[in-house]
């Protein structure tokens, strides 16, 4: 990233205030307050020259103070836009005041007609002429003009002459209209009706609308790109993917300080590749580089990259709770708890009313059992509203670590009805269900969160646990094969997708699923550079996994290969003493960085001591047998081979 200037952050203050009134003009207000966020923790030199009433507070003339964005509303750069938001002024302000009622049809019908056509998008809608600016293909298509209501999109005088702005709000409230009516008919969260099928009606009906507007539009009147916007979520929303995406590229590119339109981009990536492969199409800027760092960060790529990307960041906008977040959950996602604990406590204690992303911190609690910070926090948030849907995850969380997953899944599905495609509050409550055995509303739940989420790894992973406990291992093979491929350098991941082809018979195909746990586990290891968490379930650093090598001597004794079961039965039990045992060279005993005597590291002990017996090692059979009785496991089954051991012994000196 470029060096930075006193200029350059004036001028990027002007844009994001600008992007703000804009944002708010078309009732976006969540991106709006994303913009007012990053735009107020920008480093800028007036925030540290004093009092006006301190004699060295410098002055300034007029023309070097940067102009203020309109806090009413901003105009349009291109003349016939300014001049028909000029014109229906009055109008838009009654529209927005319906609007801000959450009167949504009424702020509709003050711009639009009541009979729009009604027909399903597809994926060749718009045409291609309209959809990326082709040249119209040849053939029998009719004229754009003269098509009907059954062609491609309305007839030209569907809709009225109206400004962009105008026409954005009309058609956005119809779709939160069609959101809200979709919420009213929705039955019972997980209730015998509840299908997750219901749709937005609306999205038809906008569609057609823009469809018409794009076909006969005026090539030379400039587009805003918040109309590009809105027909980009309506493909989304009708599953039609790729031309989402070209359409909110084609919108960032015309407007690039709509935060909706970046969220909305990384909800239909599915994979690393697919955000390389979008990034030349981004404007060159610096909301592409948020865009990659959070797009990144949901990819569960927590490289020494992104961290990098994290810190300029924060050189430009050292006051974002934004960035602070994304770095807490980059440790997060790479397992280092107490970093990711210790920032999260930090932005609440800057902001003790903010819940953004407070989901996120209740997890991390969870995981490090830390059940009095916990309840400080449900309690906080419940002060503060207790009525979002990460309130009601903080609290499920909190009642799930006290072992009551009846209320946990209450507060869940609090959350979901606030909030159907609240991602986290399925795939808690489909933890909750396998707690309480009960397999179906578990592989509900996490269905459903995928549908919401196809990137989220802990959904995918839950389907295959469930299908597991159910013994459908194939099922189940399938859900793991899923979550490690978004999560590939998770040895866990790996661990289960190994353990389902032992159970369905197929050891070599084990064996390579172990071996790509025991590798994501080395990267684990480099990875945790950024930081040292750990929950304590996981080998020290430079350690190999013994449970991972004990399951892989298992497969090659499988494949009656003993040799190498044999040797990784000892790599197993030299994890009890670390890579770097053994002797200094003066004589004196060095000590590893091992994980001591465990119930696997006894167990492959046990299997070398018998397997040596069986090959007439008996010294060495003894050697591990006697080791076996010192470390207080397996005792039994020791001393039975040490009594074999010493009658074969004997029976050879007679």
């Amino acid at each position: 990233m470029t060096a930075f200037s006193k200029k350059d952050a004036d001028q990027l203050k002007y844009t994001l205030q600008d992007a703000v009134v804009k944002c708010s003009e078309r009732c976006l207000y969540q991106s709006a307050k994303w913009v007012a966020e990053l735009s107020a923790s920008l480093s800028v030199g007036e925030q540290s020259l004093g009092s006006e009433t301190d004699p060295d507070f410098p002055m300034f003339d007029a023309e070097q103070i940067p102009p203020s964005p309109s806090v009413i509303t901003s105009s349009s750069p291109d003349r016939e836009e300014a001049h028909l938001e000029a014109r229906d002024y009055h109008k838009y302000l009654l529209a927005k005041s319906y609007f801000d009622c959450r009167e949504f049809e009424r702020c509709a019908a003050v711009f639009l007609p009541s009979g729009l056509p009604r027909k399903q998008p597809t994926s060749t809608s718009p045409s291609s002429k309209t959809r990326l600016g082709q040249k119209a293909s040849k053939g029998k298509s009719k004229d754009v003009g003269q098509r009907d209501s059954a062609g491609a999109f309305p007839p030209s005088d569907a809709l009225p002459r109206i400004s962009q702005k105008a026409l954005f709000l009309a058609l956005y409230s119809l779709y939160m209209s069609g959101e809200k009516k979709k919420d009213e008919e929705s039955e019972m969260i997980l209730g015998p009706a509840d299908s997750g099928a219901t749709v937005n009606k609306e999205l038809v009906r906008i569609s057609r609308a823009l469809e018409g507007w794009f076909a006969t539009r005026n090539p030379e009147r400039r587009s805003d790109g918040w109309l590009e916007y809105l027909y980009g979520v309506v493909l989304s929303k009708s599953k039609i993917k790729d031309d989402a995406k070209a359409w909110l590229i084609r919108s960032v590119n015309f407007f690039p300080y709509n935060w909706g339109v970046w969220l909305e981009m990384s909800s239909l990536l599915d994979s690393v590749e697919e955000l390389g492969a979008m990034l030349p199409e981004l404007p060159q800027n610096i909301m592409s580089v948020v865009f990659h760092l959070f797009a990144s960060q949901e990819l569960y790529q927590s490289t020494e990259r992104i961290h990098g990307q994290v810190a300029e960041l924060e050189k430009i906008f050292p006051g974002s709770q934004f960035l602070k977040t994304q770095r807490a959950l980059l440790y997060y996602h790479s397992k280092d708890f107490d970093e990711a604990e210790s920032i999260f406590s930090a932005l609440l204690q800057a902001d003790p009313h903010r819940i953004d992303s407070l989901d996120h911190y209740s997890n991390i609690l969870y995981v490090m059992n830390n059940k009095p910070k916990l309840a400080f926090i449900a309690q906080l948030v419940t002060a503060t509203d207790k009525f979002r849907p990460e309130t009601c995850c903080v609290i499920g969380n909190y009642y799930s670590l006290k072992s009551e997953h009846e209320k946990a899944v209450m507060y869940f599905r609090r959350a979901l009805t606030l909030d159907r495609n609240f991602l986290s509050a399925w795939t808690l409550m489909g933890h909750e269900y396998v707690e309480m055995k009960n397999t179906h509303a578990a592989i509900e739940s996490y269905r459903r969160a995928v549908d919401v989420n196809r990137k989220d790894y802990r959904a995918w992973y839950g389907l295959g646990q469930t299908y597991e406990v159910l013994e459908m291992h194939l099922y189940a093979l399938f859900y793991y094969q899923r979550a490690a491929a978004l999560r590939p350098y998770d040895p866990k991941m790996w661990q289960a997708v190994g353990s389902c082809y032992d159970k369905i018979g197929r050891p070599l195909q084990s064996i390579k699923a172990y071996k790509r746990a025991l590798v994501a586990g080395t990267y684990h290891d480099t990875a945790s550079s950024f930081g040292s968490g750990t929950t304590g379930a996981e080998p020290p650093a430079g350690a190999m996994d013994p449970e991972t090598l004990y399951q892989i001597a298992l497969m090659y004794e499988k494949l009656n290969d003993l040799d190498e079961a044999a040797s990784y039965m000892e790599m197993t039990v030299e994890q009890e003493e670390g890579p770097n045992a053994g002797d200094d060279g003066d004589g004196e005993e060095v000590k590893g960085s091992g994980i001591g005597v465990t119930n696997t590291t006894s167990k492959a002990r046990m299997w070398l001591a018998r397997w040596e017996f069986s090959r007439g090692g008996l010294s060495r059979a003894m050697e591990l047998a006697n080791e076996l009785c010192q470390d207080g496991v397996e005792v039994e089954e020791a001393k039975a081979l040490i009594r074999d051991l010493r009658a074969r012994t004997e029976g050879l000196k007679v």
